[in-house]
């Protein structure tokens, strides 16, 4: 793990570590560190993902933890679960800080742009490639998946339930988005 330098510590917030705990993860106070979940995360291997370094960043409530690219590197495998000596619910914390992340404004661009398009369209799989279309044809299957793309009328009705949880609002917005809209702009 990183050394932990006072002049890197950006904010510490102790709603980020009381927001584990209020979801249900009071067991986060529990990790001693060990670095099992680093050591067996596949994704670790060819990434700069350290499950350690998050958790340990939870816990002490560093907001950095939301704005780190990291946290959006784990492919929710459990690896980090079934290795761990507490049998803490890594996986699961992972996945609760991303959706913090997300509702803090802390969105990667290709993210942000995949729930654009599945609000858009009702579907987060493209399908407007001619290649995607011959391969499903190859295989037997209609060119068109039976899905909103088939059926657009259902379109509305997927962006209304997405409205309904205020998920559209969430989309609309970001701070990786907007430091990316910036930097094109220049």
């Amino acid at each position: 793990m990183e050394d932990l330098k006072s002049d890197r510590i950006l904010e510490i917030k102790d709603d980020i570590s009381n927001e584990l705990r209020k979801a249900g993860y009071a067991e986060i106070g529990a990790c001693i560190q060990c670095g099992n979940c680093t050591a067996g995360c596949p994704s670790g291997r060819r990434t700069a993902l350290r499950t350690r370094s998050i958790i340990r960043k939870a816990i002490l409530g560093l907001e950095e933890v939301l704005s780190n690219k990291e946290l959006w590197l784990c492919t929710t495998c459990y690896t980090c679960l079934e290795r761990c000596p507490r049998n803490l619910p890594i996986t699961d914390m992972i996945i609760f800080l991303r959706n913090l992340a997300v509702q803090r404004g802390y969105i990667l661009p290709n993210h942000l742009n995949l729930c654009r398009m599945f609000y858009d369209t009702g579907h987060g799989v493209p399908i407007n490639d001619e290649k995607w279309n011959i391969m499903r044809e190859s295989y037997g299957v209609s060119r068109v998946p039976p899905t909103v793309h088939t059926h657009p009328k259902y379109v509305k009705e997927v962006q209304e339930l997405i409205s309904s949880v205020g998920f559209d609002k969430t989309i609309t917005w970001g701070k990786y988005a907007k430091k990316e809209e910036k930097a094109e702009q220049k």
